[in-house]
């Protein structure tokens, strides 16, 4: 794994974004965050980021929906941080083509290793 490896946060908390941003910028990674999930079925194709790192409950469109729409043209992996944990939330976003399912609230260091397991 390279030390430049780029990720988008789509995540509407604009506190939690930040936190979540400045903690991997600090482990080597360059980061876009975007708020609204219409926003980012656009920005993900053409960024073309290493991973993104995605929310459920979005504006625009929510994370679910953003997960179906980029997963055709994205290839990278996806990990979903939500606040929705119950399982059939996790199904659903792993059927969807979520690669992995992180229920907030996470610890920055496991949800470091989970970003560079996903990046092997």
């Amino acid at each position: 794994m390279s030390q430049s490896n780029r990720i988008i946060i789509v995540e509407d908390d604009e506190r939690l974004a930040e936190l979540v941003s400045n903690f991997f910028q600090r482990n080597g990674f360059e980061v876009t965050v975007e708020g609204d999930g219409a926003a980012a079925i656009e920005l993900i194709p053409k960024e073309a980021p290493d991973l993104v790192i995605l929310d459920v409950m979005l504006p625009g469109a929510d994370g679910f929906e953003v997960c179906r729409q980029i997963r055709p043209k994205f290839k990278g992996p996806i990990l979903m941080l939500t606040a929705r944990g119950d399982e059939i939330d996790q199904v659903v976003g792993l059927e969807l083509g979520a690669d992995d399912y992180v229920a907030k609230p996470a610890s920055p260091r496991l949800l470091l290793a989970r970003v560079r397991a996903l990046l092997r």
